[in-house]
C-alpha cells in the first residue's frame, strides 16, 4: 500500500480500542464537514481502510453501511467501482443552537485565545517553511469561500484553508490542533441560525494573508491572522448573545 497523505493520516488514523464502527462514521463525516475529504472523492479500498483504523472488516462494513444510510457516501461495484463519497452531512440546527445556548462567553472567548495562540505561531512557520507550491493552492482554497453558495459549503471552504494553511508550516503538531478547532467551531461560524456571516471581507482576509506568508511577512501575518480570528470569535458571541435573547422571550411567553 501507498504510503498516506498528511490528511489521510489525520483521517483514517488507528481507532483506540474502546471505538469502532461509530467512530469511524464520525470521524468521515468530520473529514468531509471540514473538507479534507471532498464530493466526488474516493475512499481507499475496504482491506485499507480495515489496516489504516485498525479495526476488522465486519466493524469496517457496518461503519460504511451507516455512512450509505445517512447518505454522504455511496458505493459502487466494478472495476471503477468503491466508496465515494456523494453529499456534505447535513447540519443539525438545532444541535448548533443548543451549543450556542450551552457554551458560555467565557467559553467561546477561550477558543478564541486558544486558536489565537496556535494560528500565531502557525503563520511564523508557514512563513519560514512553505514552499512555492503552497501559494497558488492557498489562493484557490481561499477562493473557494467565496464561490461557495451555501453554509454546508462555506463551512469547509474555509476550514480547509486553515488546515492546508497548518500543513505548509509542516507541523503536524499545529495541523492536529487546528483540526480540533476547526472541528469545534467553524460549523457554528457559517451556520446562519442568528445573523449570516458575509464571506466575501472573510475570502479577502485569507488571500492578504496568503500575500503575506508568501513575502515572507511574519510580523504582518501574524496580525491578520489574529485579527481575522477576533472578528469570528466576535460573530460567535453576537450570535449566542442573540439566540439566548430570543430564548429569554420564549421563555417569558
Amino acid at each position: 500500500m501507498a504510503s498516506p497523505t498528511s490528511f489521510q493520516s489525520q483521517i483514517y488514523r488507528s481507532l483506540p480500542e474502546i471505538e469502532r464502527a461509530d467512530a469511524i462514521v464520525d470521524r468521515i463525516t468530520t473529514a468531509i464537514a471540514l473538507g479534507l475529504l471532498k464530493v466526488g472523492e474516493r475512499l481507499p479500498p475496504e482491506a485499507a481502510l480495515s489496516e489504516m483504523f485498525g479495526v476488522g472488516g465486519a466493524t469496517l462494513r457496518e461503519a460504511l453501511g451507516e455512512l450509505r444510510e445517512r447518505g454522504v457516501v455511496e458505493t459502487r461495484r466494478g472495476r471503477s467501482g468503491g466508496s465515494f463519497v456523494v453529499n456534505q452531512p447535513q447540519t443539525q440546527t438545532d444541535t448548533i443552537r443548543d451549543w450556542f445556548l450551552s457554551t458560555s462567553i467565557s467559553e467561546i472567548r477561550d477558543i478564541g485565545d486558544e486558536h489565537s495562540a496556535i494560528s500565531a505561531t502557525t503563520v511564523r512557520l508557514a512563513c519560514e517553511r512553505a514552499e512555492a507550491r503552497d501559494f497558488d493552492r492557498l489562493q484557490e482554497l481561499a477562493r473557494a469561500l467565496v464561490l461557495a453558495t451555501t453554509p454546508e459549503g462555506r463551512a469547509p471552504a474555509d476550514s480547509r484553508f486553515h488546515i492546508e494553511l497548518a500543513v505548509s508550516a509542516q507541523s503536524p503538531r499545529l495541523t492536529d490542533a487546528e483540526i480540533r478547532l476547526q472541528e469545534e467551531t467553524v460549523q457554528q461560524l457559517w451556520t446562519p441560525v442568528a445573523a449570516a456571516l458575509d464571506p466575501e471581507p472573510a475570502t479577502a482576509e485569507h488571500l492578504e494573508l496568503v500575500r503575506a506568508v508568501a513575502l515572507d511577512q511574519p510580523e504582518k501575518a501574524q496580525k491578520l491572522v489574529l485579527e481575522h480570528i477576533k472578528r469570528n470569535i466576535f460573530h460567535l458571541i453576537d450570535t449566542k448573545l442573540t439566540l439566548g435573547y430570543v430564548q429569554s422571550i420564549q421563555d417569558g411567553q
